[in-house]
């Protein structure tokens, strides 16, 4: 080498990931190009047109790259393998022949309370020193007492924690030398991808462009929720009273919030308030739902409330001994903890409820739904059990390859391929009699590879977020096959339970507030916000600024005509109003011959013209 002359090396190439809403795409450049250049590069890769997309380095859309800048990729601090999130500014981008699920803007995906919370936790599990091993000072460390990861499975197997939360999957993902660049929560599809033009559509072919993967189901080692809490037991023997009255099988969906379960690492809690149950038709062993015209309007109402539907609870009960009050024990590890057709339900709800989260292209990962079985223990008592299907089941169900068997409950069945629909191979790993492990066919499919236990009970100290403490509760929806019938007659006697200034405690249940809002007679739907700003805050001053609205004052009145009428003579000075609250009601009365409500001035009726008494 002469001298004076440096020896130079040619400019390291790197492959940089741009996620857009048509999928990520691999773009190979030098470490030297610069910004202007390469995004020149991106919008000739992805076919886009000028000022109708930005690039940025961060998913919160911050770090953009801006086409002014004199910087390259290598000082942008742009490594080998990064990704890039392009996000459309205009309605330049289209994505209508995408191959795959399209992607959502991070910015647009709202998480859960609890899932910012705890992504903003380190989930470390803190140990004390031990005398006996640990060999340093107060405020040393070593590795006997240093704090434990929220993943750790010699930590999980101790706790006897059967599976780890899902932020603790998540940390476990993030964690390494890469800290989870390589990283995306995608969403299993067995469906063939749309968009192939290289070939007639199925039947008349499918290349490896299209065609899905083969899949192998595996355990699931995390879940989505860690654990069940209902509130209280009044809850629960209501909804089970059902079956104490007809020995038919129920079912409810359950209404509550998510919440910090401090017993598990970053662990999730469903908190269940209350059980709605929807139109069904229940016989001793089946089930069957009907359509629920009501089922928005609940929502809504929960919703403001503060609540959310997070599961369903369905019995499966059988009478043992009537005097003894005990219940058969046929779900066991023996026979079935949940059939493929319950599995196949679990992932049709799961997959109406799923799981926001900014770390999926998708916007939504798994779900929290949960679903809780009402059977027998092996003491013969009434035993609850709660459970979720793994993400890979809801992809089987979404996708509709797997049904259930026909005389096997514990047994699902994957579809074979017709010129309809094409369904990949589906495996699963068992244990021969020899100790090997071998690879089956998931036809049939034992559906233990599919379900996620989850921990189910009651708080020592009982809470209540509705009114459990009153001698007559209002009838529960959609019971009218046993003579629980909610109607206006119902209502009067319910309310007639609480004096005026008990009014907070009256409205404080679920079931009376979804009659207010859809009663045929007078619907409070669209008046009643104020109201349920109250529940929801526990304010009675709120509830009562309600009461004196012109919508409430009808009620009342209403309440009055069906309350019974006071003895003739008495008047109301001497009786009182029918309706405790001292409100409109008590300056009118009702026609003994043809029910028309009057004013309280008037001596008789002005439709019939007979006399008051």
């Amino acid at each position: 080498m002469r001298r004076g002359v440096k020896a130079t090396s040619a400019p390291a190439k790197i492959i940089v990931r741009v996620q857009s809403p048509s999928g990520t795409t691999r773009i190979s450049v030098s470490s030297t190009e610069t910004i202007p250049k390469f995004l020149q590069k991106v919008g000739e890769e992805l076919s886009l047109g000028h000022d109708t997309w930005k690039l940025y380095q961060n998913r919160d859309r911050s770090g953009e790259l801006k086409p002014g800048s004199r910087k390259t990729l290598h000082t942008t601090n742009i490594r080998h393998g990064d990704m890039l999130y392009l996000v459309p500014s205009s309605a330049g981008l289209d994505t209508t022949d995408s191959a795959g699920p399209q992607d959502v803007l991070m910015n647009d995906v709202e998480e859960d309370e609890v899932d910012v919370f705890l992504s903003k936790q380190d989930g470390r599990i803190a140990r004390e020193r031990d005398e006996q091993l640990c060999h340093h000072g107060p405020k040393g460390k070593c590795v006997h007492c240093t704090s434990l990861e929220p993943y750790d499975e010699e930590y999980l197997q101790k706790s006897e924690i059967k599976h780890m939360s899902f932020h603790a999957h998540l940390k476990k993902l993030m964690g390494g030398v890469d800290k989870g660049k390589f990283v995306a929560l995608e969403n299993m599809s067995v469906k063939i991808r749309p968009g192939c033009t290289e070939h007639p559509p199925w039947p008349g072919g499918i290349c490896t462009k299209c065609q899905p993967s083969a899949v192998t189901l595996n355990r699931q080692k995390y879940r989505h929720v860690d654990n069940i809490m209902f509130e209280n037991h009044s809850l629960v023997d209501r909804f089970l009273d059902y079956w104490r009255k007809t020995g038919n099988q129920r079912m409810g969906f359950l209404y509550g919030k998510y919440e910090h379960h401090k017993d598990v690492p970053l662990g999730i809690r469903a908190t269940v308030a209350a059980i709605y149950e929807p139109p069904q038709v229940g016989t001793a062993n089946s089930l069957q739902l009907l359509e629920d015209r009501n089922a928005e309007v609940v929502d809504d109402i929960a919703r403001k409330l503060g609540l959310r539907k997070v599961g369903w609870i369905f019995t499966d009960l059988v009478a043992d001994d009537s005097g003894k009050g005990t219940v058969k024990n046929f779900r066991n590890a023996d026979s079935v903890f949940l059939s493929a057709e319950e599995c196949i339900m679990a992932g049709e709800f799961q997959n109406q409820h799923p799981n926001c989260t900014k770390l999926s292209p998708d916007g939504t990962f798994g779900s929290k739904f949960v679903t809780v079985v009402a059977s027998g223990d092996e003491s013969h008592q009434i035993h609850f059990e709660g459970y979720q299907v793994s993400n890979q089941c809801m992809a089987l169900v979404r996708d509709d390859c797997l049904v259930p068997t026909k005389d096997a409950p514990e047994l699902g069945y994957i579809k074979e391929s017709t010129p309809e629909q094409y369904v990949p191979d589906v495996f699963y790993k068992e244990k021969d009699s020899y100790g090997n492990l071998v690879t089956l066919l998931a036809r049939p499919l034992p559906v233990e590879y599919l379900l996620v236990q989850v921990t189910t009970g009651f708080p020592v100290d009982p809470v209540s977020t509705f009114n459990t403490r009153m001698d007559k509760p209002f009838p529960i929806e959609n019971r009218a096959d046993i003579g629980d019938i909610q109607d206006f007659g119902q209502l009067t006697a319910y309310m007639q339970q609480f004096p005026g200034y008990r009014l907070l405690e009256a409205m404080s249940d679920l079931h009376f507030l979804t009659y207010l809002a859809t009663m045929d007679m007078l619907p409070l739907k669209e008046h009643m916000d104020p109201l349920l700003e109250g529940v929801r805050e526990q304010s009675a001053e709120t509830v009562e600024h309600w009461s004196k609205t012109d919508q409430w004052a009808t009620v009342e009145q209403l309440i009055a005509a069906h309350a019974p009428s006071p003895p003739v003579g008495t008047g109301p000075s001497a009786a009182g109003p029918a309706f405790p609250t001292g409100g409109a009601a008590a300056g009118v009365w009702t026609c003994q011959h043809c029910t028309f409500i009057n004013q309280a001035h008037n001596a008789s009726c002005e439709i019939c013209n007979l006399p008051r008494t």
